[in-house]
């Protein structure tokens, strides 16, 4: 089993997350960019955190960058939570987990945009799977986000420190 801090990403969370994942990864395009415009709408200020959205006068939905972008973010982070209990840790490419930790580090990326980001990943995947949302759906997303965060800011403390 996935332990984390202590936690055990059990089989029923696995079964939870890999269930909605199935159904929503057809859709994943259009429900990465609804989980960014939810991001920008929690926190306007986070655009400036993307470069090709700092001067853009483009509505966000046809921004021609942020739908290819926000999608493989999406697709990223579900992925990484199916693999989650099977591969025992967060698996997301090594090399692209130290490129996350140093963009994350060098924009400047804090506790509260991932927290931000948590609620706007669930409030999708309740949007997307209203009829399988539950709090143990809930909760099994959140501890699978949590643990790619773990991971992503290890990278930017190791960022930081060279």
């Amino acid at each position: 089993m996935a332990t984390y801090e202590g936690k055990v990403f059990t089989e029923e969370q696995e079964a939870l997350v890999v269930k909605s994942w199935t159904v929503m990864k057809k859709n994943s395009a259009e429900l990465g960019l609804n989980f960014f415009l939810k991001i920008f709408e929690i926190a306007p200020s986070a655009k400036k955190l993307f470069l090709f959205l700092r001067d853009s006068d483009v509505p966000l939905e046809q921004n021609t960058k942020l739908k290819p972008h926000a999608m493989s973010v999406f697709v990223m982070t579900c992925e990484s939570a199916v693999q989650l209990r099977k591969a025992g840790k967060v698996t997301v490419r090594e090399t692209t987990l130290k490129k996350l930790g140093a963009t994350h580090f060098k924009y400047g990326v804090v506790d509260e945009h991932f927290e931000v980001t948590k609620f706007a990943l669930l409030e999708t995947i309740k949007g997307a799977v209203p009829e399988m949302w539950s709090a143990e759906m809930k909760n099994a997303w959140g501890e699978a986000y949590d643990r790619l965060v773990a991971a992503i800011k290890a990278e930017m403390v190791a960022c930081s420190q060279s």
